[in-house]
């Protein structure tokens, strides 16, 4: 079976994991703290917290941005239920809209339209690691004093007008899950250049605690530590933060590596007539952490048909981006949501196998089992 997707994982990682528990700091303690700062280094922000999972960054940034029960936040239907879930988390109401075909990322024009009174922030996706548009959203929520947060859980890698994600705005939320470009075995982090936002979110990730684990074990005089607000439990261990370290020095040569595997893919896929490829615009560059390709309406079979055909091939595949509204957790809300493009971008789009290393032989069967499938 070719997988649909497979961690990078070395022996360099397991070391450095083993490594640490020998220390017997095992909680949040120095290895979250050089991840962190490495993090940042490489993503060109002045700080970066690590949390749990990206969820949990979400659920954070939701709450320093002020986001709280009655307010609107604008976002896509088209993107992993948590998208959506960390708005309703604050009590407030996620808004949802369309995404530029192309892209699947979302129509900054229609996100516009649905801003109201109680709007109170922007949360983009970069879809499957593409760049949305940031510096037009940017400009749409300086127009309207709204929150810009960013969902970069697929987009560690990827840059947008020769910056890395990470940089352009104050609250970008990352998740190291293992189908993600590089994992820590599930976590988050979040990327800002707000000090205040710094600040608090250290805080709210801890129980609120005024003074962290590691300052109290490291001080030669007692400390007792305070707890400044109700806050959560969202901590990194400090195994997966070694395990992070040396994933993010390998990112680079993992992203090349990926982008190996896409360039043939676009290449030897394009004689497919029914199929839509995926593109990097000039000034958008994505890091592959998978490669989606949209099935046109004169395809001889269905998108789920096509799915099926290549499992029975030895071939995993996954459906397209889902659409959150047409979940049971919010269809039962009743919204009434008109989203056609979203809707059918989800039911007509597939991902292929793409991993670091991916053979060159399970490539090949890839493009020649879709090429015998939808020649016919």
């Amino acid at each position: 079976m070719i997988a649909i997707a497979k961690p990078y994982l070395t022996e360099t990682d397991a070391q450095s994991a083993y490594d640490t528990i020998m220390t017997g700091w095992i909680t949040q303690g120095p290895r979250v703290a050089e991840f962190e700062e490495k993090f940042a280094a490489y993503v060109g922000s002045k700080y970066a917290v690590a949390l749990s999972n990206c969820t949990t960054a979400l659920h954070l940034a939701m709450i320093v941005a002020g986001i709280k029960e009655g307010d609107e936040v604008i976002c896509p239907s088209m993107s992993y239920i948590a998208t959506a879930n960390c708005i309703k988390y604050v009590g407030a109401t996620p808004v949802f809209a369309e995404i530029i075909p192309e892209t699947f990322n979302m129509d900054v024009k229609h996100a516009e339209t649905l801003i109201t009174s109680k709007t109170k922030a922007i949360l983009i996706v970069h879809q499957i690691g593409l760049p949305a548009d940031i510096d037009a959203f940017k400009a749409l929520c300086n127009k309207h004093n709204l929150q810009l947060i960013e969902d970069a859980a697929c987009a560690i890698g990827s840059s947008y007008k020769g910056n890395k994600i990470g940089s352009h705005s104050d609250l970008v939320c990352f998740s190291f899950h293992p189908r993600k470009v590089i994992t820590t075995g599930d976590g988050g982090m979040i990327a800002t250049n707000n000090e205040a936002f710094y600040n608090r979110l250290k805080l709210l990730r801890q129980h609120g605690m005024s003074v962290s684990d590691r300052v109290r074990h490291g001080s030669s005089t007692v400390i007792f530590e305070d707890h400044l607000e109700v806050g959560y439990n969202y901590r990194l261990t400090d195994i997966q933060a070694a395990v992070g370290i040396k994933q993010l020095e390998k990112l680079d040569w993992i992203v090349s590596e990926r982008k190996k595997v896409a360039k043939r893919y676009n290449e030897e896929l394009k004689s497919i007539n029914c199929l839509r490829l995926p593109a990097e615009a000039e000034g958008y560059s994505t890091n592959w952490q998978s490669y989606c390709v949209y099935l046109k309406p004169e395809s001889p079979v269905k998108r789920n048909e096509l799915m099926q055909l290549l499992l029975d091939k030895g071939i995993s595949s996954r459906r397209g981006i889902m659409t959150s509204h047409r979940e049971t957790a919010y269809k039962n809300e009743g919204g009434n949501y008109h989203l056609p493009v979203s809707e059918n971008a989800c039911d007509n789009s597939i991902i292929l196998p793409l991993f670091v290393p991916m053979e060159d032989k399970d490539i090949t069967t890839v493009i020649n089992t879709l090429k015998e499938i939808l020649s016919h």
